[in-house]
């Protein structure tokens, strides 16, 4: 059967302006990844999700980006589930 795989933006999150802010993304990240949703998408992912950091002009800070590949029927679960939130 073949699935239609959508990129989605699964989980974002702030990080203030800091000399590493990778190191101070580590705890928002572990607890999204032991979170309900995000042990749901570790499983359901087609790879392992993604991460990404961008600056964020208006407070000097970094914004951070969970991205995950789901198939379509995992990502209508998804959107249905945690989507609006």
């Amino acid at each position: 059967k073949v699935h239609e795989i959508k990129k989605v933006a699964v989980h974002k999150f702030t990080v203030g302006d800091a000399e590493d802010p990778d190191l101070y993304a580590a705890e928002p990240l572990i607890q999204w990844r032991d979170s309900e949703m995000g042990q749901w998408v570790m499983e359901k992912a087609v790879d392992t999700p993604e991460w990404h950091r961008f600056l964020d002009h208006t407070t000097y800070g970094y914004q951070y980006t969970v991205i995950a590949k789901l198939k379509d029927v995992d990502y209508t679960f998804w959107a249905l589930k945690w989507g609006s939130k």
